[in-house]
Parts: C-alpha cells; sequence; structure tokens
C-alpha cells in the first residue's frame, strides 16, 4: 500500500471514557432524540429547523451561535423544535481544502487527527451541557460515527455519501433520525433506495466486527437541490417537487414518510441570502396542501453570526463561515420567528 500508517488512534471506547456523558445529560440527549422521533412519526405536530454553521470551525463561535439559538427556542418551543447544526466533517468536492474540525481542529494548522477526533466530542458534549441541546453532524465518514453516538440527536447522510454502501447499512443500525440527502445529479430513485436500505435490516461489517442492524424506521429525504447536466444548480423545493416525492413516498411502503428541506446548497444556488424566501415558500406549498404539511417535517438552513463567507487566513472575522456562505445571525433570528408566526 502506497501510504504511512501515521499513528495509531484511540477507539471509541476509550475516547468516551475520557471525556464521559453523565447520567443527565444523557438524558437530556435522549429526551431531544425522543421528541425528534415523535415529530417523524406524527405524534408531534413541531416543525423542525436543523441549523447552523455550514462547517464547524471553532469551539467558542460555534458556542457562542447556539447560545443564541438556545434563547430563541425557548421562545418558539410550542412550534418549533431546534437541531443545531454541529458538522464537523466537511466533504470535499475535489478531496482538498479544510475537511472540518475532525481533521483540523485549528484551521490555520496541520491536520490532526488525534486532537480532532477529542475536539469533536468536547465541542458537542460542551454544546449539550451548556445549552441542552442535542445536536446534528454529518456522518460522512461511518466508521468515526461511535466518537459521538451517545451525543448526537440528528445526523445526515450527504449528497455525495448516499449511493455508498457502507453508509447506507451503518444508518440502518442508528437509533436517532437520519436524513439520506438526493444525490448531487438530482436523481430521487438513489435518494429513495438509500432510505430502503437504511430502514430495512442487514448484516455487515464494522469496526472489525459482523454486525446485525435492527433498520432505522426514521430514516427519511432531504432534499438540496442538485446540478444539471451543464453545471447549473437547479432547485427541487418547489410545490411539484414535494408533490412527485409525497408520491414516490406513497408507492414506496416505507415506514413514517418524512421529508427535510435543505435552504440552501443547490436549492439556493449557494446564494446564502435566498435561504429566507425559500423557507417561506416550503411553508406555503404546506398550507396549500394538507399531504404536503404532513410530509415536511422541516428545514435544514446554513447559518452562522455573520452572514457570507470568507478566506481562512489571520484576519478571519469572528463567526463568519470558511466554507459555504451562511445566514447572519440577525437575519436567523428574524427568520425564526416567522416561520413560528405562518406556524
Amino acid at each position: 500500500m502506497n501510504m504511512e500508517f501515521y499513528r495509531k488512534l484511540p477507539i471509541p471506547k476509550d475516547i468516551k471514557e475520557e471525556y464521559p456523558v453523565s447520567p443527565e445529560l444523557q438524558a437530556r440527549r435522549d429526551a431531544c432524540v425522543t421528541e425528534l422521533k415523535n415529530i417523524f412519526e406524527g405524534k408531534s405536530d413541531k416543525f423542525v429547523l436543523v441549523i447552523g454553521p455550514c462547517s464547524a470551525d471553532k469551539e467558542d463561535s460555534v458556542l457562542d451561535y447556539i447560545s443564541r439559538l438556545r434563547t430563541v427556542q425557548d421562545k418558539v418551543a410550542d412550534k418549533i423544535m431546534i437541531v443545531p447544526r454541529i458538522y464537523t466533517n466537511k466533504p470535499r468536492t475535489t478531496g482538498d481544502g479544510y475537511k472540518g474540525m475532525l481533521h483540523q481542529p485549528d484551521p490555520n494548522a496541520e491536520p490532526d487527527l488525534l486532537n480532532g477526533i477529542i475536539s469533536i466530542r468536547r465541542l458537542h458534549l460542551r454544546a449539550l451541557a451548556e445549552t441542552g441541546f442535542g445536536c446534528a453532524d454529518e456522518m460522512l465518514y461511518p466508521e468515526n460515527h461511535r466518537y459521538l453516538s451517545d451525543l448526537l440527536a440528528y445526523v445526515a447522510v450527504g449528497a455525495r455519501s448516499v449511493e455508498n454502501q457502507q453508509h447506507r447499512l451503518t444508518a440502518s443500525g442508528l437509533d436517532i433520525p437520519v436524513g439520506m440527502k438526493n444525490p448531487t445529479c438530482g436523481d430521487l430513485t438513489v435518494m429513495m433506495n438509500s432510505i430502503t436500505a437504511a430502514q430495512h435490516s442487514h448484516m455487515f461489517l464494522y469496526r472489525g466486527w459482523e454486525v446485525k442492524s435492527a433498520g432505522n424506521p426514521h430514516a427519511h429525504a432531504i432534499l438540496r437541490g442538485y446540478v444539471d447536466t451543464k453545471g447549473h444548480s437547479a432547485p427541487n423545493y418547489h410545490y411539484e417537487d414535494l408533490v412527485n416525492v409525497y408520491e414516490m413516498y406513497q408507492k414506496s411502503g416505507l415506514s413514517n414518510p418524512a421529508v427535510i428541506v435543505d435552504t440552501n446548497h443547490a436549492n439556493s444556488g449557494k446564494q446564502c441570502l435566498e435561504q429566507v424566501r425559500i423557507a417561506k415558500e416550503v411553508l406555503h406549498a404546506c398550507r396549500h396542501s394538507a399531504d404536503i404539511k404532513k410530509m415536511v417535517k422541516g428545514l435544514m438552513i446554513e447559518s452562522y453570526i455573520e452572514d457570507g463567507a470568507q478566506k481562512i487566513g489571520p484576519d478571519e472575522v469572528y463567526g463568519k463561515s470558511i466554507t459555504d456562505p451562511c445566514l447572519g445571525w440577525e437575519k436567523t433570528e428574524r427568520l425564526i420567528y416567522d416561520l413560528a408566526d405562518v406556524l
């Protein structure tokens, strides 16, 4: 093999013992998971907002942002359930560039995966302890999920991973809601097949074990737009798109038909300010159709303290994304209250 085995990393059990979750915090996270499951099962009519930075880059600014969400959540708790995005793994289209806190806990330093594993667990642990939120992360690397498995309330499988067998099978063994994004090409049958695989039981190899998954009845769709054959972004959040997904679900026999609409990425053409308009259009579709209202469980929004994005460097602006552009805090806060008023 043409690679250097750099150093042996601690197994998840060792990291969890070094950075443990108290029984009180575990109960708090489990309550978040139960509430989410009730929403996806239709037992609760609350609306889910999976919201936060494109990539969790700095511990201090991410926790500052999530603390602000806590204040807002307390005011809209009767209508909205907020699940903060703490995305510690960043997929890269070409493989190059900043790959997230797991790889580089300091974006201005060299990769350090040992410190990265510790940093992402500490960040999720602090978020739970200091704000009471069970948070979301992207399952970019299925074998790494167990480093955070006792902390996360929600997981997303990204557009570049959703057709991968190991992601699908691992999702089938998780006990939290898992969102399967449509692939970048936009083929919704790939997404639906992924949900089917995640909802079924499987025998497979995981972290050196032969395991059997129970199947995950809370695996569901995330619509994030797509890129057409000419390389242009194209949306799939419009009323007609939602009707199409509803009809696909009706033919599928899948449990708990559900959709989360990603308001950024190809749906917005990465024009982060468009997320406000898109969010409100999705709610308008829900008001127009009882079937769509029942199926659409929430939105995924990329938001941080400052509008836009910036390059990594010594003059970085506090709370401004170093990956995709995000909606700033003032606009985010206003949007959440506007959504609550409509709901």
